[in-house]
């Protein structure tokens, strides 16, 4: 008689579609900068594909977060006026080297939380209650101390109160360079900060950058209830390092990670985010690689 372990049956269900699913119902968007910095062209885009989601990123060449709340409102307008909501707003909260626990490292912090306080008004505008923020980054060629995770972790931990306040999810993403890189990083991340409004940006891509089998390796150190978002794209190597590629021209199993999510009750977001450059610009290097996406998620 056949026996078959759960990870058997596990993986015989990631091999067998879920059945199709509409694209209205499946929360697709794409990180409008890597399609043009104007919202505009951003917005008409993602409507010639049918998809009404986006994250938001760079607005007319700068930040976000470094624009007026003018100028915010009036991306927000655009994209009313085309039917698309903002998904999740991109900010660089924590995407800096950890300051030191001293008077200047104390001042470093300080413009952080500016910076959090400005997003948080931002998100607002846009009307999403996910901002994407970080980790903290290492110095080039430093290796992380263990002592510093604690401190991070804190720091973390009162930036998610401090979000709370204001009705907002952390969506922190695993980024190449930081303290968090990998599913495995960010497992700890998430077993020790229980906040319930901190999550993951789940950026498998940005994983293998550091070596780490991102699918299933790294999705194992993740409780899928603690993923607020998820980064798609494509990757090869090349001479022993990671290089972005479109999507279905490299090595990540796009569709066998979406399947797995679902399976596992995930209910937010996906954003290709490719990364991949194009001779021919960022809008065609984004259309490739949604048009490739899109044939996956007819898979699903």
């Amino acid at each position: 008689m056949l026996s078959l372990t759960r990870r058997d049956l596990f993986a015989l269900a990631l091999a067998s579609p879920l059945g199709a699913i509409p694209l209205s119902r499946f929360r697709l968007g794409v990180t409008t900068d890597e399609i043009d910095d104007d919202p505009t062209v951003a917005a008409k885009f993602l409507r010639e594909f049918g998809l009404s989601w986006a994250e938001v990123r760079n607005l007319w060449g700068k930040y976000n977060t470094e624009l007026p709340v003018e100028k915010v409102r009036q991306a927000r307008s655009v994209f009313d006026e085309y039917g698309v909501k903002v998904a999740v707003e991109g900010t660089g909260f924590f995407k800096i080297p950890l300051p030191p626990d001293t008077p200047e490292g104390h001042r470093i912090l300080d413009g952080q939380w500016k910076l959090l306080d400005d997003s948080m008004e931002r998100a607002a505008i846009f009307g999403t209650d996910k901002m994407r923020v970080f980790a903290f980054t290492l110095e080039k060629g430093a290796a992380p101390a263990p002592r510093d995770y604690d401190r991070i972790y804190e720091l973390v931990r009162e930036t998610a109160r401090r979000a709370r306040a204001k009705n907002l999810r952390l969506a922190l993403e695993n980024v190449g360079g930081s303290y968090v890189w990998t599913g495995e990083e960010a497992g700890k991340l998430l077993s020790a900060v229980k906040e319930p409004n901190l999550g993951l940006t789940w950026d498998p891509n940005n994983a293998a950058e550091k070596g780490e089998q991102p699918f299933p390796g790294g999705y194992r150190h993740l409780d899928p209830a603690r993923i607020f978002n998820v980064h798609l794209r494509d990757f090869k190597h090349n001479a022993g390092k990671v290089e972005w590629t479109a999507v279905g021209e490299g090595e990540f199993d796009n569709l066998a990670q979406i399947r797995a999510l679902l399976h596992d009750g995930y209910k937010e977001g996906f954003t290709l985010e490719t990364h991949w450059r194009s001779p021919q610009g960022k809008m065609y290097a984004s259309r490739t690689s949604l048009t490739a996406l899109l044939k996956v998620v007819e898979k699903v």
